[in-house]
């Protein structure tokens, strides 16, 4: 028995690959006769989940690995999507990050009958499993799930419904509240502000409209301080961030000019700026006014040019990316196929490739390959504790 790239084991019976849900190589189970797959001997280091919604939730799927095979099976994602765009990457070990580190989580609340459903959905479905506990998130954002009850219990009647954003930062945590089925949210502010100034939050957004600002929930990034829009991206952990961060300053160190594209809030500008002049590009205007008004006061920076330009459509081509020593990108997880294509046809020395999903990375890895990069390495990060995602990072050169 082997493990899939959902965690779930894989059995071959009669030359047919069966999936087994939290089924580990070596174990036995009883499969079939209409019954639910039944565990008739363990895997002898088989690890204790440690939350008591594993199974239930649909966020982790790994927690029962023993540590050295979920570390090798969260490699292999990587390793098996290089390979299936025939490349045999350089794949280092995994790098791991530490229980309740994630800083940013979205939460769903729903009313059940008479009461008010509050945390993450089920596995395989959209219904929402009440939770008591998360060790994955940061600890703070655990403990402001009685709060969100006491804003949301009076909102939420009948169908309405609400996706909760939270970001801890060291001013407090944003909260970004999008609602539906529920009219308007207005008549709700007041009562909602109280109780967000009551529990110490940041700032409060509903439907993108801000109810309440306690202490600008500003990030640090290389130095500089950046406020994000409501609800803006930002990487689910600091640590992991700074693992990225480093590898990308470290592959492009000797570069005097670097294009960031799909820059987002300057995760990797300002870093890069300290020893380079940056063009920083995104389609998200927002997030571009915030980098800029970031830059504006961050000292010991080299000069940044930021572009609010939709790379996807009309990603910058190779001619555009002449006078570029290196070029760093991290896309959403559809990846940045037309972008590398250009890159592919460029004369950019050093390519650094960010991305969450290592199916798409590899296929843009492929094109670069293709035009003429070597890969030199891909280090996996383990940014989604327990989830079946990983984060990478790749670096190329000519």
């Amino acid at each position: 028995m082997g493990l899939g790239a959902q965690g779930d084991g894989i059995a071959k019976i009669s030359a047919r690959d069966i999936h087994v849900p939290f089924a580990l190589p070596g174990e036995v189970w009883r499969l079939g006769g209409g019954v639910l797959p039944e565990m008739l001997r363990a895997h002898p280091e088989r690890a204790v989940p440690v939350c008591q919604h594993f199974g239930t939730c649909g966020g982790c799927v790994a927690q029962h690995m023993p540590d050295a095979l979920y570390a090798e099976w969260k490699r292999s994602i990587v390793v098996q999507a290089f390979r299936h765009r025939g490349i045999e990457a350089p794949v280092g070990d995994l790098l791991r990050v530490p229980l309740g580190s994630r800083r940013r989580i979205t939460v769903y609340a729903r009313r059940d009958r008479n009461s008010l459903r509050l945390g993450f959905h089920r596995a395989a479905s959209h219904d929402v499993l009440d939770v008591a506990q998360c060790p994955i998130a940061m600890p703070r954002l655990v403990g402001l799930l009685p709060a969100l009850r006491e804003m949301l219990g009076p909102m939420l009647t009948g169908r309405a419904e609400a996706a909760i954003t939270l970001l801890a930062t060291p001013a407090g945590i944003d909260v970004s509240l999008r609602c539906s089925h529920l009219g308007s949210a207005r008549r709700h502010a007041p009562r909602l502000a109280t109780l967000a100034a009551r529990h110490g939050l940041a700032r409060l957004t509903v439907d993108g409209d801000t109810v309440m600002v306690g202490r600008p929930p500003a990030l640090a990034f290389g130095g500089a301080e950046t406020v994000p829009p409501p609800g803006a991206f930002v990487q689910a952990v600091e640590v992991s961030e700074a693992l990225m961060v480093r590898l990308a300053v470290t592959a492009t160190e000797k570069a005097k000019r670097v294009a960031d594209l799909f820059c987002g809030l300057g995760t990797f500008t300002f870093p890069l700026a300290r020893r380079a002049r940056v063009l920083a590009v995104d389609s998200d205007a927002e997030a571009i006014a915030a980098l800029t008004a970031a830059a504006k006061h961050a000292p010991g920076l080299k000069p940044i040019e930021t572009k609010v330009r939709d790379l996807y459509r009309m990603p910058l081509a190779a001619k555009e990316l002449d006078g570029f020593d290196a070029v760093v990108f991290d896309p959403a997880r559809s990846g940045a196929q037309a972008q590398a294509e250009q890159l592919a046809l460029s004369k950019v020395a050093t390519i650094v490739a960010v991305s969450c999903n290592p199916g798409t990375l590899s296929r843009d890895v492929r094109i670069l390959i293709d035009g003429g990069y070597a890969l030199e390495s891909v280090t996996p990060i383990d940014q989604f504790l327990y989830a079946a995602h990983v984060e990478a990072v790749a670096v190329l050169r000519r």
